[in-house]
């Protein structure tokens, strides 16, 4: 059987009684690399353990979970990919139409927080069968949370599922330990010293000892401040190399996580990439359309882990770890020939990347004995670090030998690039050849904004970081005699972003002739500084208080502000422009952002700073001493990514 057990009658065809583990997921079972039950569950198997696969089961019932009987050694939970509140919700908290992670877009197919529904329904079966939570949803809801759907502070999902441990990271070598020791025939509740993992005592059996101490479940939900201390303790702890136990308390029980495990190494990692995947979903999904989410990693390829970026509201810090671990050359380089072999390949390997595409080594040095910095000290942000050292050759190598290969036409970068990390290379071989051979036609980056005040909360570079590898990059496209553009990711409503801050991106995508098709809202999810901006109004770092728009009304004028163009804007935007005082931007000349309201004008209009307004000064009335309307054309507005 190349995929693993999906059904007791599966379990019985391979000879088994019971299964060791069940691995209970949210999504699909997709057996690809870039799903993490795939590469738990071929490693357990790997290493002779008997696995079973519970995918998306009916949590109304008991009958799913009861499928395998209880196994041996435990159950092991995840809510997928994503975290199914995100799965399911948008950032205005609407009910989300489709499910790439379940068969055929289906909604509906895991619950609501899913890790504490299937956790608590494995226990009402089973009580004392161990449970280990993990995955993105447990893992960044290891501490008491500001939980967005809520709008409230959640306890740590270890306590409020009732699950024994918490796996927290990336997770393969503490589910090896935590399994080799359940097979020896240790009780779940002695498995307290394994780095990677949090667990719960009651306050009279823990052992105290060094650890960092955060303030407490009920202190968080009193004291918005405490909240903000809480999750900068949090955050600063998180590294191999200098991070120290954490301990919170909820109530009677103490809640610790253990320093976090390192990561794999770079044999480790090759390793977890050559198990023996099948690439795709279970043929049982076939009937009703496939699953979705392989479409985009089918023929992608991930070379690397973890990002010393750390924008504020990214979750990748908190959960994978900033230090950079890669594989191997030969490693990727079987891989792709694997993809070559497939009958589905077409010529195209869409990704070589990973979280953050061009990073394949560490940062600095320094990182290496001491970690990386703390007190929300950025690599890349607002400037380089002096430390920082960059060199794309290795990777490079690596793109050229994939593209290389006998079969393969063309090798994309659709992860993200660093544009600012890029910039800093003095050799600017790595950028003439990604625009000569990787980039099609788009190229995706992620200034998010242009206002210094909100990329400073944000944990970005300066918008002058953008322009420089804009300008540079349209420069060597021209000379490759290609035509290729670049689509910047843009975010609204971010803590610190005022109306006036959105009216200057606004002006920024005017200038820069950019009409973005969408545009994401901030989004607040568990686990990320920005995220506890969002709360607290409170920078952790500086515990200076920070603006955040709030209501849903400035929501959408902050959004509609980015897309000030659309004409079901029109009313959203002139109110967005007078609250910021920028009534000067509402008319008809060029340098307005909207025209006035039908029925609006008023010859008697105040005049603005600077001069008549543009209501006044660009009426048609006037329209001989107004220049043409410069407003770029549809086709040349798409040349420039949209």
């Amino acid at each position: 059987m190349a995929f693993l057990p999906i059904s007791k009658q599966d379990i019985e065809t391979l000879g088994w009684d019971v299964p060791d583990f069940v691995l209970v997921t949210g999504d699909a079972y997709v057996d690809h690399p870039s799903f993490g039950v795939a590469i738990i569950s071929r490693l357990l198997e790997h290493y002779g353990y008997k696995v079973a696969i519970l995918a998306q089961p009916d949590w109304r019932t008991t009958r799913d979970f009861s499928r395998f009987g209880q196994p041996r050694y435990g159950f092991m939970v995840t809510s997928g990919n994503i975290d199914s509140m995100v799965a399911h919700y948008t950032a205005a908290r609407r009910k989300r139409s489709e499910d790439a992670y379940s068969p055929g877009h289906k909604m509906g197919l895991r619950p609501d927080r899913a890790v504490l529904i299937y956790t608590k329904k494995i226990k009402e079966i089973y009580p004392h069968a161990p449970v280990v939570i993990a995955g993105l949803e447990a893992s960044l809801r290891r501490f008491a949370h500001y939980d967005y759907w809520d709008d409230a502070i959640r306890p740590s999902i270890l306590i409020d599922s009732g699950a024994d441990l918490l796996s927290f990271g990336m997770g393969e070598k503490q589910t090896l330990e935590i399994a080799r020791r359940l097979h020896d025939g240790e009780p779940v509740s002695m498995l307290t010293d394994i780095r990677g993992t949090c667990y719960a005592v009651p306050t009279s059996e823990y052992e105290p000892g060094p650890a960092v101490d955060c303030p407490s479940y009920e202190q968080v939900c009193a004291s918005k401040r405490e909240y903000a201390v809480s999750c900068r303790k949090q955050q600063e702890e998180q590294d191999a190399v200098r991070g120290r136990k954490v301990i919170q308390r909820h109530g009677g029980l103490i809640l610790v996580q253990n320093p976090p495990m390192p990561p794999l190494s770079q044999e480790e990692m090759d390793k977890v990439y050559a198990l023996p995947y099948e690439r795709t979903y279970h043929p049982c999904y076939e009937a009703q359309g496939g699953v979705p989410a392989i479409e985009e990693v089918e023929f992608s390829i991930t070379h690397t882990r973890g990002c010393f970026g750390a924008c504020n509201f990214c979750s990748i810090a908190f959960h994978q770890g900033r230090e950079i671990t890669t594989r191997s050359r030969e490693s990727v380089l079987r891989e792709a020939r694997l993809l070559t072999e497939t009958p589905r390949f077409k010529g195209y390997i869409h990704d070589v990347g990973g979280p953050t595409a061009n990073f394949r080594q560490v940062s600095c040095a320094k990182q290496k004995e001491h970690g990386l910095c703390k007190n929300g000290k950025k690599c890349l942000a607002p400037k380089p670090c002096p430390l920082l050292e960059v060199d794309h050759r290795e990777y490079l190598d690596l793109l050229r030998e994939v593209r290389a290969l006998p079969k393969v036409k063309k090798v994309f970068i659709r992860s993200g690039i660093r544009y600012d990390y890029l910039m800093q290379d003095p050799d600017e071989t790595f950028f003439r050849e990604l625009v000569a051979h990787h980039v099609s036609g788009q190229l995706k980056v992620a200034p998010e904004h242009c206002s210094q005040n909100v990329l400073d909360h944000m944990g970005k570079p300066h918008i002058q970081a953008y322009r420089a590898f804009q300008k540079r990059f349209y420069q060597i496209t021209k000379s490759a005699g290609k035509e290729q553009y670049l689509v910047p990711y843009l975010m609204s409503s971010h803590p610190g972003s005022t109306l006036k801050d959105a009216v200057e991106l606004a002006l920024f995508l005017k200038q820069e002739k950019l009409r973005p098709e969408q545009v994401q809202d901030f989004y607040p999810t568990p686990g990320t500084i920005s995220t506890c901006m969002f709360y607290t109004g409170l920078d952790p770092y500086t515990m200076q208080e920070v603006y955040v728009p709030r209501t849903d009304r400035e929501k959408a004028q902050q959004r509609a502000l980015l897309q000030y163009f659309n004409p079901k804007n029109q009313a959203l935007v002139i109110a967005a422009l007078k609250a910021a005082g920028r009534a000067d931007l509402i008319g008809y000349d060029a340098k307005c952002l909207v025209k006035p309201m039908p029925g609006t004008y008023r010859p008697s209009m105040e005049k603005e700073k600077g001069g008549a307004s543009c209501q006044l000064a660009s009426h048609p009335k006037n329209r001989s001493r107004t220049p043409k309307n410069r407003r770029p054309p549809k086709a040349r507005a798409r040349k420039n990514g949209h």
